[in-house]
């Protein structure tokens, strides 16, 4: 929290959102309060939009207080296209997504007079979003071929193959996985210098082994995932979708897969080396293999208390 309101006192917005993004599961109710109160502050005095349109979110999501009106008023005072963007980023976040595709196509028709065809691309990007969203997946690919095609005008080639990558995404849950993996084989090497895109790659990836069960595949490509995504904004992203393996994994009763593979990730992230030995004992205790005892003592050694409520979530019983 004093990292936080350090760089609310700094006044730098940039460092706020991220900070926000990443800690804001590490607060109580009443910190995360005190901090968005203070963060909003800012916001309105930098008149920074992403910045509010996360405070907002927090608000909404988080504490269930609506501030979605005041995002609004800002978004008319400032009349820009960032402002209006981000407010429809918001309403798409808090799923009144007809209101955000109205507030995109307003902003498609604005761009497109005024020529500004690097926006027109983000708003089609965003667009497909929401038609990925509500399974309107013909839609949401014809939306990226148009983010593609603008993107591949504007020479913008590393935004060409994020779109590609999305794209395959969408593909597959379309409903043709082998056409997808080819697809993101092909960005592959042109993507073997950049860890964002490597992480992106991965993670699309995972999703597509894990739909076909294919857990041991979908674990390695956690790993990749996780290695790529180091000190970019999909770190966290890669390690929620370890987790989300593992624990269908653990539901599914199939604890040796867990136990056997978590040396392999407590070697690539010693930083995590205890969470992960903790991970192995639960599941080797699942699986009849140790005691309680000796279970609980793995457990013990994990200090982060959302590291502890990871391992009570994929627990289900108390060691």
């Amino acid at each position: 929290m004093e990292e936080i309101l350090k760089a609310i006192e700094e006044k730098d917005c940039k460092k706020v959102a991220s900070l926000l993004y990443y800690k804001v599961d590490e607060l109580s109710d009443e910190d995360l309060k005190e901090v968005l109160e203070r963060a909003e502050k800012l916001a309105l005095e930098c008149k920074d939009p992403e910045l509010y349109k996360l405070i907002v979110y927090y608000f909404h999501a988080l504490l269930d207080v609506d501030k979605i009106k005041e995002f609004e008023k800002l978004a008319e005072e400032m009349d820009t296209f960032e402002a209006k963007f981000n407010l429809a980023d918001l309403y798409y976040l808090i799923g009144e997504l007809e209101k955000s595709l109205d507030l995109y196509r307003a902003l498609l028709e604005e761009e497109t007079a005024k020529g500004n065809m690097e926006n027109v691309a983000k708003v089609y990007y965003n667009m497909a979003l929401i038609h990925e969203e509500i399974q309107e997946y013909e839609k949401a690919i014809e939306l990226l071929e148009k983010a593609k095609e603008v993107y591949e005008e504007l020479g913008k080639d590393e935004e060409v193959l994020h779109v590609e990558v999305y794209r395959a995404y969408v593909i597959f849950e379309a409903g043709e996985p082998y056409k997808a993996k080819a697809l993101l084989a092909k960005v592959i090497p042109k993507a073997m210098n950049n860890s964002r895109l490597l992480a992106e790659i991965h993670l699309a990836f995972e999703e597509i082994f894990e739909e076909d069960e294919n857990y041991e595949a979908a674990l390695q490509e956690c790993l990749y995932a996780a290695m790529s995504a180091k000190g970019t904004e999909y770190q966290d992203v890669a390690f929620d979708s370890l987790i989300d393996v593992i624990w269908q994994l653990m539901l599914d009763d199939e604890f040796e897969m867990v136990y056997l593979h978590m040396d392999m990730f407590a070697n690539a992230m010693p930083e995590l080396a205890d969470f992960f030995e903790a991970i192995k004992a639960i599941a080797l205790y699942k699986d009849g293999k140790i005691e309680a005892e000796e279970a609980s003592k793995a457990v013990e050694k994990v200090k982060d208390k959302r590291l502890i409520d990871l391992l009570e979530f994929l627990g289900e019983a108390e060691l």
